[in-house]
């Protein structure tokens, strides 16, 4: 594994898309004992993102509170396992780590994630990483999640009042 701990060290660094979705597929109907199983507290979904995007950025961000890194169950960010915190910490992030952005589903490539709004006025509360882009539609698009273990899931099979795709463009 490869971490970095401060600013000062930010060097760009690709992202391996091949190497999240290769952990996605690994991991998916499974679990990974190096990480604690959230599903029986909220759900393992964000976990199981966060370690799909760590095998393909190899870093993690060691900011205390708004960073995003899993040290253990006790020593970790909110960012790690929360639905909404991933998001502000990819979009926001400009030191080390993953960096995401809003993009059209369309333009989504093997190993960005997907979240997923349940009800109209709710927040977002599944987090899954894209397997298989299709033709870039929910119709031909297929994920991988945990907390509901799928593997290679037609993203139109969730009943969803709204979506959001997130296109992780650089690892810092």
């Amino acid at each position: 594994m490869f971490y970095i701990g401060t600013k000062q060290e930010v060097t760009d660094i690709s992202y391996n898309r091949a190497k999240a979705v290769e952990y996605a597929r690994r991991w998916a109907l499974g679990r990974n004992p190096g990480y604690y199983d959230f599903s029986y507290i909220g759900g393992d979904c964000t976990n199981f993102v966060s370690q799909c995007i760590f095998a393909g950025a190899g870093v993690m961000n060691y900011t205390p509170v708004t960073g995003w890194y899993y040290l253990n169950v006790n020593e970790r960010t909110p960012s790690w396992t929360g639905v909404n915190e991933l998001y502000r910490f990819l979009i926001n992030n400009r030191g080390a780590g993953p960096r995401g952005r809003i993009v059209p589903l369309s333009n989504m490539h093997n190993g960005d994630i997907v979240q997923l709004r349940f009800y109209d006025n709710s927040t977002f509360a599944h987090s899954a990483v894209i397997t298989d882009t299709g033709r870039g539609t929910p119709d031909t698009m297929f994920v991988a999640a945990h907390t509901n273990d799928s593997l290679d899931r037609l993203l139109s099979s969730y009943d969803y009042a709204a979506i959001r795709p997130i296109h992780i463009y650089a690892t810092g």
